[in-house]
């Protein structure tokens, strides 16, 4: 339907590029536009609501209408609406929240440098290894390994890390030195009759042996998601980043984590870092840091990593790297605020109460359903995997674009959902989710399946 003129909708088709869209069916389809929230809902410009079952994209932890983030902001905004953190600059809100993070850490780190997104944090990343190791007299170690259906992000060398293709084609990446290994999808990817930690064995043997190809002198970092996220929730095989982490350690690659969806009770820790196990050198988060009311991302870093820039900025000058809006006074008095919240609601032992009752529901309402491959997930983040043939675990065309069919139904429905790769559906609803609303949740994702089944039916395209 063409929407009326000069509508929101209208305007929308004829001015604004949007990220993640097919835009030829843009211009025909127009947008979805949302006016307001409230909790875990939110509602488009005819009133109606919808259940957000990504928070929006992964981030609205604590939902839309947080009265306390609001004033945070505007108080800051009164006080000191801006000031860089260039030449040795600070100001108290970005000190404030460097020192919560340290004190949150999973496990000791030294420093941290703020940017304005997961990408951008990513991003610096990548600049402070090849850095540290240029100003400690390493200058061959310098590539980088990621793994295959990993996401983080898509500023340029952000996006050579991620491993997803739609990344990848006609962007030319990703550039030389980044090396994508295989995807720890045990449903998947592993053999048949092989167990999780058989798989985690061989996965790990099969990044020692890149490394060893490479030569080790060359690998600067490992770079992991504690669970994958846009790639479609995957969830680590038993013991796998105990193992991977041997390897790294017998080759001196850094470890570094991005918990940028993870971060802050998603896995039912405050860091997905200890739910699976692992040990980062560098850590990078966002999203839930300010229940993405305002833009910030923060990238901590151990002593040794730090050092390495330290004596890289005593050799040069300076460590020429940072952005305009590094520790913004207002995100960051935004995150403050956010994570006294997350104290104050003792959010670790909410999200392990209603964690497992997601993962109950969505087991029990879709595990058996014959379109229903896989339903996995932890704390409160999952997936729930379509396929054509649910005896060989096989996928759907991707032309056929069921995810996207069944996203379309729950918007009918009234849940927002978000179809990843092999038409995985993800959940990850605001923290504060309750049960009843869970079940709300599923009950409406639950009557779109069964909408979609009945068309697919009728279109002879699936059995069920």
């Amino acid at each position: 339907m063409t929407p009326p003129r000069n509508s929101t909708a209208a305007r929308d088709v004829a001015y604004a590029l949007h990220p993640y869209t097919d835009h030829k069916a843009h211009l025909i389809n127009g947008p979805m536009v949302i006016n307001r929230g409230k909790g875990v809902k939110v509602f488009d410009d005819q009133g109606k609501d919808y259940i957000e079952s990504v928070a929006g994209l992964w981030c609205a932890s604590l939902g839309f209408d947080n009265e306390r983030l609001v004033q945070a902001a505007t108080d800051q905004m009164r006080k000191l609406p801006f000031y860089h953190s260039f030449t040795g600059k600070s100001h108290e809100p970005m000190v404030d929240l460097a020192e919560m993070l340290i004190e949150r850490a999973p496990v000791p780190m030294s420093k941290v440098f703020f940017a304005n997104s997961g990408s951008e944090a990513n991003d610096s990343v990548i600049k402070i290894l090849w850095y540290m190791n240029n100003a400690i007299g390493r200058p061959a170690k310098k590539k980088i390994i990621s793994r295959l259906k990993g996401y983080h992000g898509i500023t340029l060398a952000a996006a050579c890390l991620t491993g997803l293709p739609a990344n990848h084609k006609l962007f030319d990446l990703p550039l030389p030195g980044f090396i994508h290994v295989g995807t720890p999808h045990h449903y998947h990817n592993a053999l048949p009759g092989e167990s999780e930690e058989d798989f985690a064995t061989r996965l790990a043997a099969e990044l020692e042996e890149v490394i060893l190809k490479e030569g080790p002198e060359t690998v600067a970092a490992f770079y992991a998601e504690p669970f994958m996220g846009a790639g479609g929730v995957i969830i680590p095989p038993a013991t796998y980043f105990e193992k991977i982490q041997v390897v790294l350690k017998k080759y001196d690659v850094l470890m570094c984590v991005d918990e940028v969806i993870a971060g802050f009770f998603r896995t039912g820790n405050y860091w997905g870092s200890q739910t699976f196990a692992i040990q980062p050198d560098i850590l990078v988060c966002a999203k839930a840091l300010s229940a993405a009311y305002l833009p910030i991302s923060a990238v901590m870093v151990n002593e040794r990593v730090f050092q390495g820039i330290a004596e890289g900025s005593s050799t040069v000058g300076t460590w020429g790297h940072g952005f305009t809006y590094s520790g913004h006074p207002v995100p960051a008095a935004v995150a403050i605020e956010t994570l006294k919240i997350y104290d104050e609601l003792d959010m670790l032992s909410h999200v392990r109460k209603v964690g497992p009752h997601m993962q109950a529901a969505l087991q029990q309402r879709f595990a058996e359903h014959p379109m229903v491959g896989e339903v996995r997930g932890v704390g409160l983040v999952a997936a729930v995997e379509l396929v054509e043939d649910k005896a060989k675990a096989r996928n759907f065309d991707p032309a056929k674009k069921i995810g996207p069919r069944l996203t379309k139904l729950g918007e009918k429905h009234g849940v927002i959902m978000r179809a990843m790769t092999n038409d995985s559906i993800g959940f990850s609803p605001p923290l504060i989710i309750s049960t009843a609303e869970i079940d709300e949740m599923v009950d409406r994702v639950g009557r779109a399946l069964d909408e979609l089944s009945v068309e697919l039916r009728r279109e002879s395209i699936a059995a069920v």
